[in-house]
């Protein structure tokens, strides 16, 4: 229990400057982008109530983003730099940042523990273990990119 609590508090030390620097950048790339050219873009009325809402309800976006892989960096992006006050943003990273510390400190312990007691009682089967870990992330990645990817069959004159 005292391996977890570690891991818990040493991976939520991590994610909380980890995502509060996201924050941070945000806050400034967003400072800097309404001094920037593109102020007459962001200043309209739909952006400006994009930008409301955001600020009023999007703690809970931050929130959950931690428990989703991928989005959390975007989230707390987007939170920094459409100006989330510091009161609605601290505690949604404080519950999220939690989560995702104790869901990585006990299942990404109890996945190490388990290939090793693998790897020291049946090396063959701990290697093939991590390959097939391995091809099933990369099998992943390529399903996603040829899904993202346009066909070769779609052309701008097959829309006209």
């Amino acid at each position: 229990m005292d391996k977890i609590a570690l891991t818990a508090g040493a991976l939520y030390v991590i994610v909380l400057l980890r995502a509060g620097g996201t924050f941070a950048v945000g806050w400034l790339a967003g400072a800097g982008a309404r001094r920037s050219r593109l102020a007459g873009r962001i200043s309209t009325p739909k952006f400006q109530r994009a930008e409301r809402a955001i600020q009023r309800w999007g703690a809970p976006v931050v929130a959950v983003s931690f428990l989703t892989i991928g989005f959390q960096t975007a989230a707390n992006f987007l939170a920094g730099s459409m100006r989330m006050p510091l009161p609605r943003y601290l505690p949604a990273l404080f519950v999220g940042g939690a989560a995702w510390a104790l869901i990585y400190a006990t299942a990404g312990l109890g996945v190490l523990e388990v290939l090793g007691r693998l790897f020291s009682q049946r090396p063959a089967l701990g290697a093939s273990a991590v390959a097939v870990l391995l091809l099933a992330a990369c099998g992943v990645v390529v399903y996603r990119r040829r899904r993202a990817a346009p066909s070769c069959g779609d052309t701008a004159a097959d829309e006209t």
